[in-house]
């Protein structure tokens, strides 16, 4: 009768053993590294080489290095998260701690955002900072801390322009009849009805493709957005109307904000670039944006002093309807806006007031 085989000793079972409790041995002498214990998602629709990027970027940095291993961030600032929209979602079901947000959709969540869009709104880039600065920033933490945001920094991304495809819209009667791209907002809706345009409303990602079929023929953006997104070569005349801010903001969920140590939010805050340096930074990306037109397959109209005046005239009118428009607190806010340009004009000029 066959003998069964003899059981061989498991050698390599044997071995591994061995090399596990080396293992678990090595793991209790050196403690695994904890886990940061404040952690954040931020959120955003930066575009690649753009400025936007580089201050995400300094601020994960920033914020990681000041917190010594007690903060983590991850970025999905590429759109990762989908549109706007769901950023505004996602702060509210906290999958999101902090976010950056155009007016254009803040003002879902605060309707007075959308003053800041009013054509002609401020006179200059000198104004519209300090108005910012010394008093839309703090009203508006305000009103955003009221519906469970708070507000980080406020910041404008220069003027927005007008960019057409076949010539270049000079004065509003130019705009008469052209089919005009608009945003999915009051202001942008307003605007186009002013300057007698057939409206065309589009999300941002649809301008190109309806460039090339001619759906579009002409819209407004900030230089940036309109230069580097590839808008520009297919819609090649930028004219400088300079008729309202392109604004954006960097907002984190309140809940979440408020159960932070002070010192992790001291770090936090102090992370992102301030609005000045931001300023500094966009107006500089915007200079050498102009001054590579060329390549950048553009070119540049800026208006005569009687042709800035057409388009005052025709706009202007419109912050009446917008005001109606732009929630309970719009007529005080934008009362607050007046004084504080009066206070800038008597300021640099001696007394005189800002223009109404």
């Amino acid at each position: 009768m066959p003998h069964s085989p003899r059981p061989r000793t498991p050698h390599r079972s044997r071995r591994s053993t061995i090399r596990a409790l080396a293992a678990c041995a090595a793991a209790a002498a050196w403690p695994a590294r904890a886990a940061p214990k404040v952690q954040l998602v931020v959120g955003g629709t930066s575009f690649r080489g753009t400025i936007g990027e580089q201050h995400w970027q300094a601020f994960a940095q920033r914020a990681v290095a000041a917190g010594a291993g007690e903060i983590g961030v991850k970025l999905l600032i590429h759109g990762e998260l989908g549109a706007e929209e769901n950023l505004v979602s996602g702060l509210r079901r906290g999958r999101v701690q902090v976010a950056n947000l155009s007016a254009l959709i803040a003002s879902t969540v605060v309707p007075e955002m959308a003053l800041v869009y009013m054509p002609y709104l401020f006179e200059s880039r000198q104004e519209s900072d300090y108005v910012i600065d010394t008093y839309l920033a703090r009203e508006y933490a305000q009103l955003f801390a009221r519906r469970g945001l708070e507000l980080i920094v406020m910041y404008d991304l220069g003027f927005q322009q007008v960019w057409s495809r076949r010539k270049p819209i000079l004065v509003p009667a130019d705009a008469r009849g052209v089919r005009f791209r608009v945003a999915a907002s009051k202001s942008a809706e307003l605007l186009g009805r002013a300057l007698g345009a057939d409206l065309i409303p589009l999300p941002f990602p649809d301008i190109i493709p309806s460039l090339q079929t001619g759906l579009i023929e002409a819209g407004e953006n900030g230089v940036t957005l309109y230069s580097r997104t590839g808008t520009a070569p297919e819609a090649p005349h930028l004219t400088v109307t300079d008729h309202s801010l392109a604004m954006s903001m960097i907002v984190a969920d309140k809940r979440w904000w408020d159960r932070l140590e002070p010192r992790h939010q001291k770090i936090l805050r102090a992370a992102y670039p301030t609005a000045q340096q931001i300023r500094r930074d966009v107006c500089a990306e915007i200079e050498a944006d102009y001054a590579q037109a060329p390549q950048l397959r553009f070119r540049v109209h800026r208006l005569a002093p009687a042709q800035r005046a057409q388009w005052v005239a025709a706009l202007r009118p419109t912050h009446d309807e917008l005001l109606r428009a732009s929630g309970p607190e719009a007529r005080r806010v934008y009362a607050g806006i007046q004084e504080a340009r009066k206070a800038f004009a008597a300021r640099n000029t001696g007394g005189a007031a800002a223009s109404g």
